[in-house]
């Protein structure tokens, strides 16, 4: 991992979010594939992963691979991990909150992160070692030190999936007890809000790797902390996550534990 790594990575999720944009303006065109209930996939995650992959085997010819549309790809210690359109829902609806996702892994370590709102034109973008950045200014997480003004953000399950009597457990045990918890959809975005400080924490279970990667770097860049369900589980691995300002974490963590 470099700062010519970041550069690049940035570069590659600003013109992902070019292509992205271009499908935009012509999206109730697009065909959509369903892979299961709630989750879609059209020709604008194809096109902007297929630009992204072959981009990265031409600037890191011997890296390897991981994208949410293609798969694995490559045997080395360094994997590129990339959501080209995190927040497809809310785009085939035109609802104007969804982002670029790349992450580095390397030997293992999560050591550098970008995620790209298009729409918005915000870049955040982390690398191991130096502060996790909002186009290029740095970012640190939220002063709140209770629950009763903290806004938190997560995920809500939909269709089959697990745990969505767990998630409504949840939000009635922590709406009563903080400011309002949002679900806007593109848990990637949600993650870079904890880092920004616009969201005071943010918890969901089962993500996949191209979910969180990106975020999971830019968060600990800007001082946030972030455990598994358990205190001794990697998010990394598990793809539950709950984070959150470090002043505010063990009273969030307490009440989402509790169930």
């Amino acid at each position: 991992m470099s700062a010519a790594d970041l550069s690049l990575a940035v570069t590659l999720a600003q013109q992902a979010g070019d292509i992205l944009l271009h499908h935009w303006q012509t999206r109730d065109s697009l065909v959509i594939n369903t892979k299961r209930a709630g989750d879609f996939m059209s020709r604008a995650d194809l096109d902007a992963e297929t630009f992204l992959r072959d981009a990265l085997r031409t600037a890191r010819p011997s890296d390897g691979w991981l994208g949410e549309e293609t798969g694995p790809d490559g045997d080395s210690e360094r994997v590129w991990i990339v959501d080209p359109l995190d927040g497809t829902t809310n785009f085939l609806r035109g609802i104007p909150h969804w982002a670029v996702s790349i992450a580095l892994r390397e030997a293992g370590r999560l050591t550098l992160g970008v995620i790209h709102d298009p729409i918005k034109s915000e870049t955040f973008a982390a690398r191991c070692g130096a502060p996790a950045t909002l186009n290029g200014q740095p970012i640190r997480t939220a002063l709140t030190q209770t629950l009763e003004p903290a806004l938190f953000g997560t995920g809500i399950p939909f269709g089959g999936m697990a745990h969505i009597n767990d998630h409504a457990a949840d939000i009635a045990r922590l709406m009563p007890l903080c400011a309002g918890v949002r679900r806007m959809g593109a848990a990637s975005l949600d993650l870079a809000y904890v880092a920004a400080g616009r969201l005071d924490g943010f918890w969901e279970r089962r993500l996949q790797p191209w979910d969180i990667a990106a975020g999971l770097v830019i968060l600990q860049q800007s001082g946030a902390r972030t455990e598994g369900w358990h205190s001794t589980e990697n998010p990394q691995d598990s793809g539950t996550v709950i984070t959150a300002a470090p002043a505010l974490f063990d009273a969030f963590a307490r009440v989402l534990r509790a169930g």
